[in-house]
């Protein structure tokens, strides 16, 4: 199944706002319905692909049949930009600019070699495609002619050894059918971000992904034993052992490169056996600081649960997981956090892993409010997607943005963050709701993913590009990382320029310069062109 093309995931799980959240939206940040519908699909106008014969003969001989090289309207829409608010805002308008001259799907490493020569030879940029689920411009590359090399048909477990706990996974695998392939053989990746439904193995690899689970499992880059890469100079094969002092780690090179400096064709992973049991559960503190403290200490000190996230106050009251428990607080009436623990094993070891935790919690001042608010966090933690694009039919601005940063200094950057958000769209006639949770936590510090909603104004994306830009301004004074898990793209390519430093972007230049000499791998992605 392909996702909504002007939306999120699967169309049937689209719902509209009830009246009663777009009434209490009205009523506290001024939103009111747009005028203006979104464009049907059928009112789209694409130009049409100027790509020459010669050029579409090579792609087809490179994948093998011109089944395999799509210049169709609905292939080429498909492929525009990712799925961040400016992009859904952009193709709900009609707006087709970035779209690709064709869509390539390659079926192996050889044929995506080949399709790079052929790319080449023609002077075709090239953004590999996985899900589509970028939100900071990843799909969007700043030259108009340009391939989509969608890895959908690179879809399988290529070997698996219960030994080493190891995987060999191909790119286009999605993360449901990547846990399916393991589940058979009785282990599990361990890895659940958001776009889980629909992102893909290969994307989890080239943005550094993180999941929601992440505190048990690690992140996607620490599940990562070895990759291998086709460039337009050929191959790169990284991790023979699960650890090697043989020079610098050449993996950590290519794990967030976003496709600038090759296409990844195939992942070793660490696997983990399937847990027998799986349990969430919630609880309460009086302020986002004392629970804050309290995740440290189990992050630092232990036990850590495989799920751990904590809520800020607004956050926690909106309810922000349930569309029609907007505005209510916790189940039993109370305020203040609300944070959700999770773990996974066997019965035994989750048992005791549960009661070392809520010992710590309570010690920490927390409150347990039992295991609903933990389970409907379980059952809805894919949903939020499709809560933005139901804010947005309402006439709603809604978007998401996230950094981490060492313990010390969480509290400025979250200070800092929601000041920048708040003064720059309340100045701007529309002032917004800013909702904040730790999304993942390390022994040294955490990250913050912010939400934020706001009346769309008479244009939403210009009147939000300069909130977005005073975020990023913020997290870098603040001592915070410009992204944690979303990637760079074009969205944060300039903030990430200046946190790298010029020393170290000119040594991926270099790098870029010897496996993409021609600049044809997602340009302006990550690093920029000129």
């Amino acid at each position: 199944m392909d996702m909504l093309w002007n939306g999120w995931g699967d169309p049937a799980k689209a719902a509209p706002l009830p009246d009663a959240v777009a009434g209490l939206l009205h009523d506290l940040l001024g939103v009111r319905p747009s005028p203006s519908t979104p464009v049907a699909f059928s009112d789209l106008v694409l130009p049409e692909p100027m790509l020459a014969p010669a050029a579409l003969k090579d792609l087809a001989d490179a994948v093998g049949s011109t089944d395999h090289v799509r210049t169709d309207t609905e292939s080429r829409v498909r492929h525009i930009r990712g799925k961040s608010t400016p992009d859904l805002l952009r193709i709900r308008a009609g707006d087709v600019t970035d779209v690709p001259q064709a869509v390539v799907l390659p079926a192996s490493h050889e044929e995506v070699l080949a399709a790079l020569r052929a790319c080449a030879a023609h002077a075709l940029a090239v953004v590999p495609y996985g899900g589509g689920t970028s939100v900071v411009g990843g799909l969007a590359p700043e030259r108009g002619e340009f391939i989509a090399l969608d890895l959908r048909r690179m879809d399988a477990l290529l070997d698996l050894d219960p030994v080493s706990r190891t995987a060999v996974l191909q790119p286009g695998l999605r993360g449901p059918q990547a846990e399916a392939l393991l589940a058979a053989h009785g282990f599990t990746l361990g890895h659940f971000p958001q776009s889980f439904e629909w992102a893909t193995v290969g994307g989890f690899a080239a943005a550094r992904s993180s999941g929601q689970a992440s505190a048990g499992y690690g992140r996607f880059d620490e599940m990562v034993l070895g990759l291998t890469l086709a460039t337009p100079e050929g191959t790169v094969e990284t991790g023979r052992a699960p650890r090697s002092a043989a020079g610098p780690d050449l993996r950590q090179l290519v794990l967030g490169s976003e496709g600038a400096f090759g296409v990844i064709t195939s992942v070793t992973v660490r696997v983990r056996p399937r847990p027998e049991q799986r349990l969430y559960e919630g609880w309460r503190f009086a302020t986002f600081a004392e629970g804050a403290a309290a995740l440290r200490r189990l992050a630092q000190d232990g036990p850590r649960p495989t799920v751990l996230r904590l809520s800020d106050e607004t956050e926690t009251l909106v309810g922000l997981a349930q569309p029609d428990a907007i505005g209510a607080a916790l189940a039993d009436g109370g305020t203040g956090c609300l944070a959700v623990t999770g773990y996974e094993g066997t019965p035994a070891d989750t048992a005791r892993r549960r009661e070392e935790a809520a010992a710590v919690l309570r010690e920490c001042g927390g409150t347990l409010v039992g295991t609903e608010p933990g389970e409907r966090w379980a059952h809805g933690r894919y949903e939020a997607p499709y809560l933005r694009d139901a804010l947005l039919d309402a006439g709603a601005f809604a978007e998401t943005l996230e950094t981490a940063a060492f313990w010390s200094r969480i509290p400025e950057l979250y200070t800092a963050v929601r000041t920048a958000l708040t003064d720059t769209l309340t100045g701007a006639g529309t002032p917004p709701l800013v909702m904040c949770h730790i999304s993942h936590v390390y022994e040294n510090g955490a990250s913050l993913y912010f939400t934020v909603v706001s009346a769309q104004g008479d244009d939403p994306v210009t009147h939000w590009t300069p909130a977005k830009h005073a975020a990023n301004e913020a997290v870098l004074a603040a001592g915070g990382t410009i992204s944690h898990h979303h990637g760079v793209g074009t969205d944060h390519r300039d903030w990430y320029v200046r946190e790298a430093g010029p020393l170290a972007v000119d040594a991926l230049r270099a790098v870029k310069a010897r496996l993409d000499p021609a600049g044809l791998l997602n340009p302006g992605v990550l690093l920029p062109t000129d």
